[in-house]
């Protein structure tokens, strides 16, 4: 029997629908985001409560790795912009991605009032007490 095996691509995609439907309705960790999605109508974003923050954040979020690399930073802004305008308000950077230029165009996006409208959580990769306070004052 001959079995062909699955191109990167079709692995991660089969990956990520195996991951997904695993876990439907069931909480990650006690800290992590809530397994109920609040009710949203067709067509709108299901939102959740994240850990004991209070916070809802939408199940969808915008990564900023890619939001610096388009040649144009109007574009970032407008990707951006347009998924908040959507209804997607849970947002992630980290500090380096692009050499920063991803934190920069995200927050150049979120001027005029859209800060006020997501939650935008950001990382670093120090994992050394002095590299990470120096990440964090970047």
């Amino acid at each position: 029997m001959n079995i062909q095996k699955p191109n990167r691509r079709e692995f991660l995609g089969r990956a990520g629908l195996g991951i997904a439907a695993s876990t439907i309705g069931v909480p990650l960790l006690e800290h992590a985001v809530s397994a109920a999605p609040t009710a949203a109508a067709a067509g709108e974003i299901p939102y959740r409560v994240l850990g004991r923050s209070g916070e809802k954040v939408s199940m969808v979020g915008l990564g900023g790795y890619h939001i610096g690399v388009q040649k144009d930073e109007e574009e970032s802004i407008r990707i951006v912009r347009t998924a908040v305008d959507s209804g997607i308000n849970f947002l992630d950077n980290c500090w380096d991605y692009n050499g920063g230029e991803s934190e920069v165009r995200m927050g150049k996006a979120l001027r005029d009032s859209y800060r006020k409208k997501v939650f935008l959580m950001t990382k670093i990769d120090g994992q050394i007490k002095d590299v990470a306070a120096r990440q964090i004052d970047e």
